[in-house]
Order: C-alpha cells, then sequence, then structure tokens
C-alpha cells in the first residue's frame, strides 16, 4: 500500500503540469466552439468540421513527437545528458520532415473537401478557416518536440505555462477577431482561426526562448550544441515516433471520419457532435495527464532496470484514471441538459445532443483502459504492435460500426457514437495484455520483479 501511495503522489505531482497544459489545449478548443457558436449555426458546424480532421492531424504530429519522451526518459534515468543531446538533435529533424510530410497531404485534402457530401452553405466558410489552420502544423510538431523533452526530463511545469499564455491569447484574439472587437474587423471563423494559429506560434516561441536563450535548459542545450547527427539516432525516434503517431492518429480519425458520417445526417447533428468531441477531448486530456506521466515514470524505471516498479506505475495510473473517469461521467451525467446551452441556442441542436449522452457515457471505461496501457508501453518502449493493434480496435471495429448504427441502420448520431465504445475497449483490452507480455520479459530480463524502488 504504502508503495501504490507514493506512486500516486508521484505520478499528480508529474502528471497535474501535464493536465494542466493539455487541459489548456482543450479550453482553446472549447473558446473556439463557444464563441463561434453565438456567431452562428452554420459557422459552429463548419468548425466541426475542420475541427474534426485537424484534431486528427494535431493529434498525430503530437503522437510522433511523443516518440521522444522515453528514450529522454530513459537516458535521464542514468544521467545521460550526451545521449539526451543526441535525441533532440535527431529530433528537429525528424519533427521538420513530418511537418513537412503532414502539410503536403492536408493540401491535397483541401482540394477533396466539395466532393465529401458536407452541405453546401458550409463550403464557403470551410476552405479559408482549414487553410489558417494548415499553416500552424510547424509550430504543433516543434511545440511538441520541446514539450515531450520537457516531459521527459520530469520538468513538466515549462510547458504547461507556455501552453496557458497561448490559451489565453486565443480567447482574447477570438474576442477581437470573431465579433470585431477594439475596432477589428468581423472575421467569424476566420478569426477564430488566426488567433489559433498565432497562438499555436506563441507557445512555440515561448519555449524556443526558453531553450535556446535561458538557463533553464543549460546542460541540454550544450548537449545538443556537442552532439553530431546520427542515422542510428533519427532511426530510433522514428521507430518509436510512427507507432505511436499511427495508433494516436488512427483513434482520432475514428472521431473525425464519423464526423464526416454525421455530416450526412444534417448540420445540426454535425454542430451537436462537434459540441459533445469537446467534451469528450476534455475528458481524454484529464486521462492523457495521468498517462503521460505513466509513460514518464516507467522510462525511468525502464533506464534504471526496475521491472516491478514499472508494472506498479502503471496500476497505479489505472486506479486513477479511472476514479478520473468516475467523476467525469458523474459531473456531465448531472449538467447533461445544460450543456447544449453554453454553446448554442439551437434548439435543433440540443436536441441532438442529449441523444449522445449515453455513448459519451459508455466509452469512458474504454478510454480509460487504453489510454493508461498505451502510454505504459510507451514507457516501457514497445511501441511496435500499437499500430497491429489501432488498426483492428479503431478501423476494422469502431469505423464500421458507427456506419452500420448511424447510417446503414438509420439511429443517426447516437448511432455513429455507438461505434466508439466498441473501438476504444477493443483497444484497451489489447494494449494491457501487451503490457503485461511486455513486463514478464522486462522481468526475465532485468531479473528484478520483487526489488524494491530506489526511486522516491
Amino acid at each position: 500500500m504504502i508503495s501504490y501511495t507514493r506512486h500516486s503522489t508521484a505520478l499528480m505531482k508529474l502528471g497535474f503540469p501535464i493536465i494542466v497544459g493539455q487541459l489548456g489545449m482543450i479550453v482553446m478548443g472549447l473558446a473556439d466552439t463557444l464563441m463561434v457558436g453565438h456567431y452562428g449555426p452554420h459557422e459552429l458546424a463548419a468548425a466541426g468540421f475542420v475541427n474534426a480532421i485537424f484534431a486528427l492531424v494535431a493529434i498525430f504530429s503530437m503522437g510522433f513527437s511523443y516518440g521522444l519522451t522515453p528514450v529522454v526518459g530513459s537516458r535521464f534515468g542514468v544521467g545521460d545528458t550526451a545521449g539526451i543531446g543526441k535525441a533532440l538533435l535527431g529530433g528537429w529533424t525528424a519533427n521538420t520532415l513530418v511537418a513537412v510530410e503532414i502539410s503536403a497531404v492536408m493540401t491535397g485534402f483541401y482540394f477533396c473537401i466539395p466532393f465529401l457530401g458536407q452541405p453546401e452553405e458550409l463550403l464557403p466558410i470551410i476552405g479559408p478557416y482549414f487553410l489558417v489552420q494548415l499553416a500552424s502544423i510547424p509550430f504543433i510538431l516543434w511545440f511538441s518536440l520541446l514539450k515531450q523533452f520537457s516531459d521527459g526530463i520530469a520538468d513538466t511545469s515549462t510547458p504547461m505555462w507556455a501552453l496557458l499564455i497561448g490559451n489565453g491569447l486565443n480567447i482574447f484574439g477570438n474576442w477581437l477577431l470573431i465579433f470585431g472587437n477594439w475596432g477589428c474587423p468581423r472575421m467569424g471563423l476566420l478569426g477564430a482561426g488566426i488567433a489559433t494559429l498565432i497562438s499555436r506560434a506563441a507557445s512555440f516561441g515561448i519555449m524556443a526562448f526558453i531553450f535556446f536563450c535561458t538557463s533553464h535548459y543549460a546542460k541540454f542545450r550544450k548537449a545538443q550544441h556537442e552532439a553530431h547527427f546520427q542515422w542510428d539516432e533519427f532511426r530510433l525516434l522514428n521507430k518509436m515516433g510512427w507507432p505511436i503517431a499511427l495508433q494516436m492518429g488512427m483513434e482520432t480519425a475514428s472521431f473525425s471520419i464519423a464526423s464526416i458520417f454525421v455530416g450526412w445526417i444534417g448540420t445540426s447533428a454535425l454542430a451537436a457532435h462537434q459540441i459533445m468531441v469537446n467534451v469528450g477531448s476534455l475528458c481524454y486530456m484529464l486521462y492523457y495527464g495521468i498517462g503521460a506521466a505513466v509513460a514518464v515514470r516507467i522510462s525511468h524505471f525502464r533506464g534504471r532496470g526496475e521491472a516491478e516498479e514499472a508494472k506498479r506505475t502503471a496500476s497505479t495510473g489505472m486506479m486513477l484514471i479511472f476514479a478520473a473517469a468516475i467523476i467525469l461521467v458523474t459531473v456531465v451525467t448531472a449538467f447533461r441538459t445544460h450543456l447544449g446551452g453554453w454553446f448554442t441556442d439551437s434548439d435543433d441542436v440540443n436536441k441532438v445532443l442529449l441523444t449522445l449522452i449515453l455513448p459519451f457515457i459508455v466509452y469512458q471505461a474504454g478510454d480509460s483502459i487504453q489510454t493508461n496501457f498505451a502510454n505504459s508501453l510507451r514507457g516501457i518502449g514497445d511501441v511496435k504492435p500499437l499500430t497491429a493493434y489501432a488498426f483492428i480496435a479503431y478501423i476494422v471495429v469502431s469505423l464500421p460500426a458507427s456506419y452500420l448504427f448511424g447510417i446503414v441502420l438509420g439511429f443517426g448520431a447516437e448511432g455513429v457514437w455507438f461505434g466508439f465504445p466498441l473501438g476504444l475497449t477493443t483497444a484497451g483490452l489489447l494494449f494491457m495484455t501487451r503490457f503485461y507480455r511486455s513486463y514478464r520479459k522486462f522481468c526475465q530480463k532485468t531479473n528484478d520483479c520483487c526489488s524494491p524502488s530506489k526511486i522516491h
């Protein structure tokens, strides 16, 4: 019991700044949705479509950079500063190349939008907003690189403050540019996009200034400067990053492609879907904050060869995430009749929104399990199977179920949403099984299944 209490304390100490920072990112999306929703229902629906697509882009981009955390964490656990410098140098190259690749793909996607069956009245609004979001992709990847480095060395507070400042700029920019306050042009949804671009650039700028121009990360900056580019390091980061990016990308794709299904149902359904996706993202980021701390702690124990403590960290993380899920489900259930009013005045949107509450509640258990054990696998360095498991859970199970329930059987947006619990639970069970298999191999390798921890 003392061990689990110690792990809980350590995870919350590491995880709390991550949670706050991630909540800042979600509040950015919520602010856009709230403020755009009160500008007009067409703008809200258009934002729902574009944000669903770029949620996939952002999660995929961040997922790739998450491969840096176990590399940095395992080296930090044994004091290998020079090794961290090599990882950072390779990370800049890898993340920049991925930013170019994603930007090229999304540029091609832009020209496909008119053929995706979305409501005609939304197309003139969707285009400009999409292009502004496209311009922010490099800043997402560069910021995430520095954030994952910082998380890996157990400094989770610095990126938290950078995100919060960026979030504040986004809300203020929305107020200026959506509604045309203080003499600014009244730009509606496009104004929200410009504010988001500015905020993402600012968050990266803050982290870059701290890393390159202050003493806070001086020894790591020096290590990066003294390092030489190595293809082995570059390949390692790609080997770690791509499976995580694909796993997280396919998970988000199950929601993003579902938004296309919901768009076929109607504008009100798409607007309701966007509201509930924001609520779901809020819950996920709370889980992820704890999960990211699990990944960091396990990576430290992996570097030190402490298998038993890695297992206890995963178990403790699962208990904490389940507790968070119970609290969040209780709050959403209690306020279910008020959610819609916070985003829009449309009665049609609110009616659809109420039908999404039950599938939202059902999928929290699966989301909790998959978040904890995906991060546990990341920490222990066993990420290769994540891609195959995610494909099974989200592409083979979740998306066909959403299409069947929502479109073929005609249950509408509620039916689309009932595909999510099936996919998330499948993923969670697969990830959990794989983690305990990896743990047993770690035990055999280190001969450390019962030793007391050396980390306090």
